[in-house]
């Protein structure tokens, strides 16, 4: 299978004509040759949407929102073969990648509604016979950057709401999910979106990502990924004057008191620390335990952790898929050494692995004994890496929670609402959860975080389309003379015009 680009409604080679290979991450098999753009790929994809913008912004938004509403059914239809394509590209077992992409399935039909609303407001005026409003407008030429670990998912937060807002798209995926991203494109396609609206360019983030942060016609930037990159990209976005949205990494912690219910707690915890292999930004890569129960929680955790099967993710027995890739892999281990080295210790896992000789397997692993300060408890691993750290009160817990550089997702279980409502007054997170494991974000509800995890800006609920669009404030004066606003002072500002 070949990978290409799409531009202004066409499927193309690169200018570059270099060409890389996708892999399984579970059998490092091929599973896609793949266009390797640069900056001339981009200005093409900039100026076939620039020219789109002026057509497609005058669509009504509620034929726009049609176009998302068939792109949701072809998605229905495709959703398993989209989601074995998925676990392929990127390793994740099936029942999570269909999860993947019925994230996607939701959020074209939730934001396909916005296109018969695009709420602006109106306010009463000071002046009489006079009216005021205020509406939306899109940005222009947009550009979505996305990550490999939700494929499908993360683009549709993205590229759904700026389509119907009336934008067209630059849409850069990772390079490690390109044949993901190429048919989630061929839906729209196919669903009608005209020619230039949403363009593809694949190709390494130093090359295309800074190609699309430099380019004077892309007025704003969407960007999901590592912390270290996002800053990179906001910084120099910055002196164009760019708008950006970023949502980066995440230190994400469940808190689990004495009176909560061990085996809910249990099974919430080996969800979030394990499920996607820890490849999460939402992923709970902190324990933190109420000191009465941490002796048996800890038990009960270490023995489940150890009969988690590690696998290829179309295997309906795996239970853990593989790392992304090799880089990975040495990422995640040298953590570990981190850990071991800081004092922490290693309970279980700890090792890379191979499947029958093969991928980029990492063990799920545990480490007890962890201070808040550890490196291990403070800096993102992106990996099945969990640390457990005592608590003496939910008081603690709560300081501990919020002591990293990151503020995305939070995890409290308990029994007394009181505790509950401490939590959610007293917790400095984007999102907190009671009594479930900190993954598994609803799309009508803001995503994003606090501190490093972002800049303020929020993806889907009914913050979605706030990014994508400008505020128009029209005022209209029917009164038939000039009525001069904060000047005017008599009775209903009835000032003749000298």
């Amino acid at each position: 299978m070949q990978v290409r680009n799409y531009i202004n409604g066409k499927w193309v080679e690169a200018r570059s004509e270099e060409w890389y290979v996708d892999l399984n991450p579970a059998t490092e098999e091929p599973v896609a040759e793949v266009v390797k753009s640069d900056e001339r790929d981009v200005a093409a994809a900039v100026e076939a949407a620039e020219a789109a913008f002026e057509k497609w912004r005058k669509v009504p938004a509620p034929k726009r929102a049609e176009i998302l509403y068939r792109a949701g059914q072809l998605l229905v239809e495709r959703k398993e073969q989209l989601a074995r394509l998925l676990t392929q590209e990127m390793g994740k077992i099936l029942p999570e990648a269909r999860g993947d992409v019925q994230e996607a399935i939701d959020m074209a039909f939730y934001i396909g509604g916005e296109g018969r609303r695009l709420l602006g407001y109106t306010a009463p005026v000071e002046l009489p016979n006079k009216f005021g409003m205020a509406i939306r407008d899109p940005i222009g030429v947009v550009a979505c950057i996305t990550p490999w670990n939700f494929p499908i998912a993360i683009p549709s937060w993205k590229i759904f709401p700026a389509l119907v807002a009336g934008n067209t798209v630059i849409f850069k995926p990772a390079t490690d999910t390109p044949a993901t991203a190429a048919e989630f494109v061929r839906i729209f396609e196919e669903a009608g979106l005209p020619p230039g609206v949403l363009n593809l360019v694949i190709g390494p983030g130093p090359t295309v990502g800074n190609a699309l942060v430099e380019h004077p016609t892309v007025k704003a930037i969407s960007f999901t990924g590592s912390t270290e990159v996002g800053r990179d990209l906001y910084a120099r976005a910055a002196r164009h004057l760019k708008r950006v949205s970023l949502e980066m990494g995440g230190k994400n912690a469940i808190i689990v008191m004495e009176d909560a219910n061990l085996e809910l707690a249990l099974e919430a915890t080996l969800w979030a620390a394990f499920g996607t292999t820890g490849q999460r930004c939402t992923a709970c890569s902190r324990l933190i335990l109420h000191k009465p129960i941490k002796g048996k929680f800890t038990e009960m955790l270490v023995e489940r952790a150890k009969q988690l099967r590690l696998g290829n993710g179309l295997e309906p027995t795996t239970d853990v898929g593989p790392l992304i890739n090799e880089a990975a892999v040495r990422k995640v281990h040298s953590y570990v050494e981190i850990g071991k080295a800081e004092g922490a210790r290693l309970l279980c896992g700890g090792n890379p692995v191979k499947v029958n000789g093969k991928g980029f397997f990492y063990e799920p692993t545990i480490f007890d004994q962890v201070r808040p300060d550890m490196r291990i408890a403070q800096e993102e691993i992106f990996g099945p890496v969990l640390s457990i750290i005592e608590a003496e009160s939910l008081e603690e817990a709560i300081r501990i929670n919020n002591s990293v550089n990151y503020g995305l997702s939070s995890s409290l279980f308990t029994q007394d609402v009181n505790k509950a409502f401490q939590a959610i007054r007293d917790i400095t997170t984007g999102i907190v959860y009671i009594n479930h494991g900190t993954t598994g974000a609803e799309i009508q509800f803001p995503f994003g975080g606090t501190r490093g995890t972002g800049n303020g800006h929020r993806e889907a609920g009914l913050t979605a389309i706030e990014f994508f669009t400008e505020w128009k404030a029209v005022y209209v004066d029917y009164s038939g003379r000039l009525q001069r606003a904060q000047i005017d002072t008599t009775a209903f500002g009835q000032v003749p015009v000298q």
